[in-house]
Formats: structure tokens, C-alpha cells, sequence
């Protein structure tokens, strides 16, 4: 039996113990004695949030099929157990085992959202595990950090030993196997970080070194040895259908934030917004096969007892197959009494009929994401939305007998006007209005709309890298604007009004964009006490504040500053298939307010052609 590495006396000083206790259903237990890798898999925030991330469960369930390799689980501690693990002395431990991390091979660290780094540093800490890359000795885990942010690993390359960059189901294999040769070999851990950085998509941030000109952007960033790349190239996967999926996912003992099966239809998406990073990221598009998806429904289903399926994607009404797979699952999470969660949907005929039949009217609302207040900053962004589509959605769902509508918007978007601020209000008016059309007797209750804005944050690889960011102020002025002009409308008490943070969008600009001189500062925030930044009730600006100040870093240089076309960004020498010049090209074209068809109905020449697949084959048939 696990011995488990807290005391019964600190579970009960804790709220949720079953963050720690680990031994959930479809969790691997091994004999460590059996394997050559130890691998524990961490996300750096609290265990709801973790446990909900699907990315883990394949990388897990993936790993765990090695009878070489055993893969264990690690969690941010929330502020009650920190505390209660620096005064006992306690390290952190896995789950699965509750062995200390500091004796694994390896720490994996998926890196999801720019708030968590300074959780990052949280978990080296508490693993004593040196947070400086280069303090650690054969002694201690290689560090490997993977996910979305790795796409700028710049202001965290101190901290890591490697990075992944790209679908983990490619590469990771071939890295465990150079670890176990050079092991066998009696190799140092620089003989491994060497032999690693040989390895397609593996990024060593020590055997780089970057040079800067007097205006403080890139001059150059090159290897020191001659024999690794001077381009990470990104590692994806062509066939999503023949790869690794989870069949039996790990259940929790408390309720996660989603808490529920996920079902992984398709990779990437062909609409092509030129905020959207993840849209970028994951190009090309490519599809699960459906009898695929229908299996593993029924496999994760069984093995699990969730009460709700989920459908996941960037776009799930792109998927071509979705009639077919959604007839499916109605029928047999109809007869299992299970829910069917179908976000990403345009509000089409098709997704009002399928919505309907599968969720209780009364209790859900409706979600649409406009993203801009009018129609020409709609074409800047590419949206690919019309005002008449969404109020045409919106109507043709109150009419099915919805009466509550969520509208996602953005401020601060590259060429933003008052009158853009300002339709955004239009806009909600305009669907109460549409509400208000219906007979009163054949209403359902009240209208509610809620909009929402988050503030614009220019991303990595996207068109819009070249864009400058809004200062606090300027977010919080856009943000007023809006909601006075919605206090204006005839129809305001119909709608409800909330923005983000505007303060911790800037900072997520500033890491999002940040270089390695950003590293130091993310160190000092932590000294000072930051930790779940992304967490409302415990981000403290002033400690960023002070700590920007006192390793005399200008914010404004990653955030407001105009950048030139032939700027080199922290991130350029990874290559993610789009190319620099059609990122460029979007650039322009967002100036000149001009739309780029989506890749089914046209291939505009991203780049990600070069993998030969997915959605980039079917659009030259």
C-alpha cells in the first residue's frame, strides 16, 4: 500500500484534501524499481483546474503504455498547503507514488497561460529543485516545459532545461530513449541537453546565445555549437486518427472545472482571425475520423461514469463529420442519461436543432463571439461575421426558446475607434430588440444579454505581433465608454456589462512578448509573493510593479512601443509552418481593412501547406 506523504493532522488543516491524496480511478500505479524513466506531469495551477487539461491525459495515458517509463502527476499547492509545506519542510510529491519530484528523471511542465510562471517557480521551489537551469546538477530532474507559451519560451528560458515545441505525441519518445543511452553511457546531464537539442522541436535556451542592438531589440539569436539548429522547427502530427487518445481517462474525487469526457474532434481551424494564436498554432486543420471519435466516446464513457461529453475544438462547425457524430452521441448519451457539452458552435439551423434537443432551455444561454462592436473592425480582424448573421442567430435562438445570450467582444484592437466601442452597445441593443419582437405570450421569461469584454493582447505568431498594446488607462477609458453607452440604450436593463482585468492584461502582454531580460523580473515577483496571478484574489499588481522597477525593465517597450516589419522577435527562430511574410501580409491586409477567405474556400499561402495534410490537401481537390 502507498504510504501517503502528509500526516492525517495537516489533510485536516487544508480545504480539499483530494488535491494531494492522489489514487484516483484509472490513475497508474508501477513498480519504480521496474522502470528506467520517471516522468511526473505537472500543471502549474490548482488540481480542478490540471485535472480538466486534455493535453495531460494523452501525454499520460501516452507515456504510461511504456512498461520503460512511469508517469505520475503534480499540481500547483493552493496558498493554505504552500504555506503548511514550508513550515513542515515538506517537498513536493507526485501523486501517484508521493514520491519527492526532486527524485524523478523528469519534470514535464505544461505551460498553458503567461499568468501561471510564477507558479512555475512555485513548483521548482517547493521540489527543491534549483529555479536556475543553470544551478541544477546530475542530481536533479530535467526540466522540460511544453504547451502554447512555449511558442515565446524567452522571458522563462532560465528557468528550463529544454522546451518542446510542437504535439507531443512526435518526438517525445526519442527524447526518453536518448535520456535512457546517454544514462547507460554514464553521460553528464550537458551530454544529454546536447544530444537533445539534435532532436527535431527540442529547444535548449543554454546552447543559444542572443545579441541585442543599442534600441534594445534582437540582433541576433545563434547556437554556440555548430552542430544543432539554428531553427526549432515545430513538431505536429498529421494523422490524429492513428495516434495515442486516452481510453480510459483518470476521475476525480472532487469536482473538477471540467468535469466531464473530452472528445478531441479535429486540431487547428480554417477561419483564420488574426488575433487568434491557437488558430495560427495548430495550422494546418486536421480532422479525427468519426468511427474513431464514436469508439472512443464509448470507451472513455464506460471507463469513466462522467455525466456529460464534451465536444472539443477551435471550431467545432467546421468539423465535416459533426451531423454524423452528433446523431451518434445523442442516441447513445441519450439511453446513458449523459449530457452533450457543444462549444465552438456557430449558431446556425443545424447547431439551434442539435443545442435544443440537448440541453434544458431553461437553465443554459447561448454563447456567440463577435469579437468587435462593428462591422469594419470585424473585417480587420477577419471574424468573418456579419451583423445580420448574429442578430439572425440570435433571433432564430430566441425563437427556439432561448432567452439568455452571452457576446464575447475585445477592446483595443489594432485600429480601434469610439464608434467601434460604441457598436458594441449597438449590438446588444439590437438583439433585445430582436427578443422584444416575439409575442409577450410566446417569450420565455426575461431577456438577459451579457456582454463581456476582454482587453486586446497582440500574441506571438499571429498577425498582429506587430501591433501596439493599450496602456491600463486607455483598456479601463474603452471599457467606460462601452458601458455608458449601454446605459443609453432602450433596452439597458436587458443587458449586463463586465470587462477583465485591465492590469493583469498588461502584465500578460508583457510575458507574452517578453525576451530573456524579462526572466528576471518574473524571479523577483516571486521573492516578493506573487503566485496564482491568474487568480483574482491573489494577484498583486505592485509586487510586478516593484519588481520592474528594481530589475529596471521599460513595460512599455513590450507592450505600447510601434514595432518595424523587419523587427526580430524573441520567438522568430522557431518555425511554426506559417510563414513571417504571410503573418506580414495579414498585417497589411487588417490595416486595409480587407478580408482573407477562410482555407476551405480559398488557400491563402499560410505556409503550413509544407505538411502535406489535413485541410491544406482538401482545398487544392
Amino acid at each position: 500500500m502507498r504510504k501517503l506523504a502528509l500526516s492525517d493532522e495537516i489533510l485536516l488543516q487544508i480545504e480539499q484534501p483530494a488535491r494531494y491524496i492522489g489514487g484516483e480511478v484509472n490513475s497508474v500505479m508501477k513498480d519504480k524499481n521496474a522502470v528506467d524513466v520517471r516522468f511526473c506531469m505537472c500543471f502549474p495551477d490548482v488540481y480542478e483546474i490540471g485535472m480538466s487539461h486534455l493535453g495531460i491525459q494523452i501525454l499520460y495515458d501516452m507515456f504510461n503504455q511504456r512498461e520503460d517509463v512511469w508517469c505520475e502527476r503534480v499540481y500547483s499547492p493552493w496558498p493554505d498547503m504552500d504555506k503548511l509545506m514550508r513550515e513542515k519542510q515538506i517537498p513536493l510529491f507526485a501523486l501517484e507514488s508521493q514520491d519527492p519530484i526532486k527524485n524523478f528523471d523528469f519534470l514535464g511542465i505544461t505551460i498553458q497561460y503567461e499568468m501561471c510562471y510564477t507558479n512555475i517557480l512555485q513548483i521548482l521551489d517547493l521540489s527543491n529543485i534549483p529555479l536556475l537551469a543553470s544551478e541544477r546538477t546530475d542530481e536533479d530532474p530535467i526540466v522540460i516545459g511544453g504547451g502554447p507559451c512555449t511558442y515565446n519560451p524567452e522571458p522563462l528560458a532560465q528557468f528550463f532545461d529544454l522546451f518542446y515545441i510542437g504535439e507531443g505525441e512526435t518526438v517525445y519518445f526519442e527524447l526518453l530513449d536518448s535520456y535512457k543511452a546517454n544514462k547507460a553511457n554514464g553521460g553528464s546531464r550537458e551530454d544529454f541537453l546536447h544530444m537533445a537539442a539534435k532532436i527535431p522541436g527540442i529547444y535548449v535556451p543554454s546552447l543559444y546565445e542572443v545579441t541585442y542592438m543599442e534600441d534594445g531589440t534582437i540582433a541576433s539569436m545563434l547556437p554556440i555549437k555548430e552542430d544543432i539548429p539554428e531553427k526549432i522547427e515545430k513538431q505536429i502530427v498529421m494523422d490524429i486518427t492513428d495516434t495515442y487518445y486516452p481510453k480510459a481517462p483518470i476521475v476525480p474525487f472532487i469536482k473538477a472545472t471540467q468535469d466531464r469526457v473530452v472528445l478531441e474532434i479535429q486540431r487547428g481551424c480554417i477561419r483564420g482571425c488574426r488575433f487568434c494564436q491557437a488558430g495560427m498554432l495548430y495550422r494546418p486543420t486536421r480532422e479525427r475520423d468519426v468511427e474513431f471519435l464514436k469508439k472512443k466516446a464509448v470507451e472513455m464513457l464506460d471507463a469513466s461514469g462522467h455525466e456529460e461529453i464534451s465536444l472539443s475544438s477551435l471550431s467545432s462547425s467546421d468539423y465535416s463529420q459533426l451531423p454524423e457524430l452528433v446523431t451518434f452521441l445523442m442516441d447513445e448519451c441519450g439511453k446513458r442519461g449523459v449530457n452533450i457539452s457543444l462549444p465552438s458552435l456557430r449558431i446556425d439551423a443545424f447547431s439551434l436543432d442539435v443545442m435544443k434537443k440537448v440541453q434544458d432551455i431553461r437553465k443554459s444561454s447561448l454563447t456567440f463571439a463577435p469579437e468587435a462592436g462593428s462591422q469594419r473592425l470585424r473585417d480587420v480582424i477577419n471574424k468573418g461575421l456579419t451583423e445580420e448573421v448574429i442578430v439572425d442567430g440570435a433571433g432564430k435562438a430566441f425563437d427556439g426558446g432561448w432567452s439568455k445570450v452571452k457576446l464575447y467582444f475585445m477592446l483595443g484592437l489594432p485600429t480601434e475607434t469610439e464608434d467601434d466601442m460604441k457598436g458594441i452597445a449597438h449590438l446588444c441593443e439590437l438583439i433585445a430588440k430582436r427578443y422584444y419582437e416575439i409575442p409577450k405570450e410566446e417569450r420565455h421569461g426575461k431577456c438577459q444579454i451579457t456582454a463581456s469584454t476582454s482587453f486586446f493582447v497582440p500574441k506571438p505568431f499571429t498577425p498582429f505581433q506587430w501591433a501596439p498594446m493599450c496602456t491600463k488607462e486607455e483598456f479601463l477609458d474603452r471599457a467606460h465608454i462601452v458601458r455608458e453607452e449601454i446605459h443609453a440604450q432602450l433596452n439597458q436593463k436587458s443587458i449586463r456589462y463586465n470587462w477583465h482585468e485591465a492590469d493583469v492584461t498588461v502584465l500578460e502582454g508583457i510575458l507574452a512578448r517578453g525576451d530573456r531580460k524579462i526572466g528576471d523580473t518574473i524571479l523577483r515577483a516571486y521573492q516578493k509573493g506573487s503566485l496564482f496571478d491568474a487568480w483574482s484574489e491573489y494577484f498583486h499588481p505592485e509586487y510586478w510593479s516593484e519588481a520592474f522597477e528594481e530589475c529596471q525593465i521599460d513595460t512599455d517597450f513590450y507592450t505600447v512601443r510601434k514595432r518595424e516589419d523587419n523587427e526580430i522577435f524573441p520567438w522568430d527562430f522557431i518555425n511554426i509552418g506559417v510563414s513571417k511574410d504571410f503573418l506580414l501580409r495579414e498585417w497589411k491586409n487588417a490595416k486595409d481593412e480587407k478580408v482573407t477567405p477562410n482555407c476551405r474556400m480559398q488557400c491563402s499561402g499560410c505556409g503550413a501547406g509544407q505538411y502535406k495534410g489535413g485541410v491544406c490537401i482538401e482545398s487544392k481537390g
